[in-house]
């Protein structure tokens, strides 16, 4: 390169860095200004931070409503059943049992059997009058016609019932299979007992009273059959005929 080349470009140079150092700057950061760097991997943390704190907000949330469900099947567990039969199964007990307070002649009661068994149903007496022992056989007759009655008034009694007791024992299992928690599930099945032994209690009653009118005339064929022993034997010792004066017409 000549000289005249070279200072051809110095001079070019400094025109150049004269011209740059005497125009504006075109954008000048402010000196507060704060530089914002991007991460990838702390962002990353932050995503994961953030979606572990989610994660633990619903599992509370899920455990809270499973507590509360939990409470509610407890209030279920706990609620009493919304009907009772016991009203119901009482009256039909006190039915029953009035029928049988209105027994004939001879009640259920242990000291009344054994006066009427003394007075009317021991031995056959061998003295008295044929009046003393008609009115023994009668008595007999009317505590065995009464008897037969009482029965059939029981059975009559506990039929009645049974309607009664079907529409109870259908509302129960109505109501066992709709529970809604465990207590009225026991509460309809103790009553679904309840009416069970009610109506075990009407066939006993039934039976009592059917045994006891056998019973009586079962009594009183016996007691019969010993008075006409007793009445044959005190005829045959009777004495033979006895002659005597018979006066057939009037002197006048």
């Amino acid at each position: 390169m000549t000289a005249r080349q070279i200072s051809r470009a110095a001079l070019m140079a400094a025109t150049a860095l004269s011209i740059g150092l005497s125009l504006p700057p075109l954008w000048t950061a402010p000196a507060s200004a704060q530089v914002i760097v991007y991460d990838p991997s702390n962002f990353s943390q932050n995503v994961l931070t953030a979606a572990r704190e989610l994660q633990q907000i619903n599992n509370q949330i899920q455990m809270l409503t499973n507590q509360s469900q939990s409470l509610v099947n407890q209030a279920k567990n706990l609620a009493s059943l919304p009907m009772s039969t016991l009203a119901q199964l009482q009256s039909t007990i006190a039915r029953t049992q009035s029928l049988l307070t209105q027994a004939q002649n001879i009640s259920f009661n242990v000291q009344q059997i054994q006066t009427a068994y003394s007075s009317n149903y021991g031995a056959a007496p061998t003295t008295g009058s044929n009046a003393t022992l008609f009115a023994a056989a009668q008595a007999r007759w009317q505590n065995s016609v009464g008897a037969f009655e009482d029965s059939l008034k029981v059975q009559a009694g506990v039929v009645g019932n049974i309607p009664t007791n079907a529409g109870a024992m259908t509302s129960l299992v109505t109501a066992s299979q709709s529970a809604s928690g465990a207590l009225q599930a026991a509460q309809a099945g103790n009553q679904l007992l309840a009416l069970q032994s009610q109506q075990l209690s009407d066939l006993v009653a039934v039976l009592a009273v059917k045994g006891r009118s056998d019973a009586l005339e079962q009594a009183r064929v016996t007691a019969t059959e010993s008075q006409g022993a007793q009445q044959y034997k005190i005829f045959a010792t009777r004495g033979g005929y006895q002659p005597g004066n018979v006066t057939m017409f009037s002197s006048n």
